[in-house]
């Protein structure tokens, strides 16, 4: 794949003994949506990590073509940035950039943190401190904030944790929105993939230093399932959502409500 945002070839991490993978051949495409799954300590957060720079491979090549935007997951207790206004910290994303100086320089800037906040229908955020603001109104001022570089890829780091499902709905179709309006590659962590279900074109799975890769229907099935955990995993469609069963880590598939729906 000649044009892959991202690549991973033979790619792998170890750190002493424990590996989190090892033979990692990966190709992401522009507009392509990649949920990454797998338990607590299987390398999700690090796989980002890596596309950002901030962990180096221990084998293998990793290639980047073109700039990267990054979401955080929610924090409520981030009060580094609580005080900040939202334009404020849209502006963040947009200092990463060059902008050269002076007058035409801060107008440069101005304008690309109004396009990002208008993108991602935050403008009636943008003088509003961040402390007063809602989760899922701070994450989309999060967004914002990766928009300003015109990121040719997407890290989500969880961005949907300690919201509510609406929030959560919200924040999924916004990401979604950006990458067929803009071609932006999105590699979205989570360990839920229901929200992002209806979008999601491949899912890397990470667990033991073992992983799959394919579409939901390829890897997200019992027999798969079960061979990368080595124990009888089952998993169960009930109507759009899927169900994980069995395993001690195999809970992180289930969302809150949707397990009790199950059973009623």
């Amino acid at each position: 794949m000649t044009d892959a945002v991202v690549s991973f070839t033979e790619s792998g991490l170890s750190f002493d003994a424990r590996a989190l993978w090892r033979d990692l051949d990966l190709d992401i495409a522009p507009g392509e949506f990649i949920a990454v799954l797998g338990p607590n300590g299987s390398g999700k957060t690090t796989l980002l990590r890596t596309v950002l720079g901030q962990v180096p491979l221990t084998a293998g090549t990793l290639t980047v073509n073109g700039r990267i935007g990054y979401i955080p997951q929610q924090h409520a207790d981030d009060s580094d940035t609580m005080m900040l206004r939202g334009r404020d910290l849209v502006g963040f994303g947009a200092d990463g950039a060059s902008w050269g100086t002076g007058l035409r320089g801060l107008r440069a800037r101005r304008a690309r943190v109004d396009a990002a906040l208008a993108e991602v229908d935050a403008t009636r955020y943008a003088g509003t401190a961040v402390g007063l603001l809602s989760g899922g109104e701070q994450q989309r001022l999060r967004i914002a904030q990766a928009l300003t570089r015109d990121p040719a890829i997407l890290l989500c780091d969880e961005p949907l944790a300690s919201l509510d499902l609406t929030s959560q709905r919200t924040v999924v179709e916004l990401l979604d929105a950006r990458r067929r309006t803009a071609n932006t590659a999105v590699l979205f962590v989570t360990h839920e993939l229901n929200p992002v279900l209806p979008f999601v074109d491949r899912v890397v799975y990470l667990t033991d230093g073992r992983f799959r890769i394919g579409t939901v229907d390829e890897v997200m099935n019992s027999e798969t399932l079960s061979e990368l955990y080595g124990s009888p995993i089952e998993v169960i469609r009930i109507g759009s959502r899927l169900i994980v069963a069995g395993g001690e880590d195999a809970h992180h598939c289930v969302e809150q409500g949707y397990a009790d729906e199950a059973a009623s």
